[in-house]
């Protein structure tokens, strides 16, 4: 499904369903070098059980037309656009890594702008701050292959998803190497790698925006996460109104490595 957002085409994928404005949405935001398709099993799920579900590629990424988000704040006011622009009256916002400062950036705002409308926050794999060391962010543009090669070692915990995910014997380092090399090659204007480092970098806002959040939130996170260890979302979960945390057996690729998890932890949150 293609969105006029921003004077731009923006990709949602749908689950294989209709947009139904009956229904309550899920907008599922990915994180670098990544794009809808990291949220295979969750959104097939959820849009066959009485869900919208709008998994964006960020704008400049794949699918998408428009420049990459030079920041979290630009790329909240393009999920706030794509809500404005579906005439969305209740959501669930959900992102993992870079997507989730998005998310949160997002819910923020918008309990300003249309309080009530981002009805749960998801955040998957989230930190704050989300530095980025200079020497990756440096490899992002001198070598950029090195560095996915980088961050495919921090990322993974396990060589094979459980079945839900991939499928049995997937390589997980392989298929995630893919995917980011994919994403990268999507946009020959803009490296939308070192784009969304410096992003996830320089975002400084998640202790003003977090305060503002009212609406329910959960954080999953991966027990083996080495982007973004547990430690890391304490200061955020600490600042929450109501916080829920699911903690699995996973590195940073949670959607990948424990699949199942994930979409419980979703279930589980999203019941009405």
């Amino acid at each position: 499904m293609k969105i006029s957002v921003q004077g731009h085409e923006l990709y949602a994928y749908t689950g294989g369903k209709d947009f139904n404005p009956a229904q309550p949405t899920a907008v599922f935001i990915h994180g670098v070098l990544n794009d809808h398709s990291v949220w295979i099993l969750q959104t097939r799920y959820l849009a066959h059980h009485g869900w919208n579900v709008l998994a964006i590629d960020l704008p400049g990424h794949c699918k998408s037309a428009g420049t990459p988000p030079q920041s979290v704040e630009e790329a909240a006011d393009t999920v706030i656009a794509l809500l404005d622009a579906l005439k969305i009256e209740r959501a669930a916002l959900i992102g993992h890594s870079f997507g989730s400062l998005i998310a949160l950036e997002a819910t923020a705002r918008d309990a300003v702008q249309s309080p009530g409308r981002v009805s749960r926050l998801v955040m998957v794999g989230t930190a704050y701050p989300m530095r980025v060391s200079p020497a990756l962010l440096d490899l992002s543009v001198s070598a950029p292959f090195k560095a996915i090669d980088m961050v495919n070692s921090f990322s993974h915990s396990t060589l094979a998803p459980p079945p839900s995910a991939l499928g049995p014997g997937t390589w997980l380092y392989g298929g995630s190497k893919a995917l980011m090399r994919r994403v990268l090659a999507s946009n020959t204007q803009v490296n939308v790698f070192h784009t969304g480092f410096k992003a996830c970098d320089s975002y400084a806002g998640a202790e003003k925006a977090m305060p503002q959040v009212t609406c329910p939130t959960l954080f999953v996170l991966g027990k083996a996460d080495q982007m973004t260890p547990p430690k890391a979302a304490q200061s955020l979960i600490q600042l929450c109104a109501h916080p829920t945390v699911a903690q699995l057996h996973a590195g940073h690729s949670l959607m990948t490595e424990a699949p199942e998890g994930v979409l419980q932890a979703l279930k589980d949150f999203l019941k009405p």
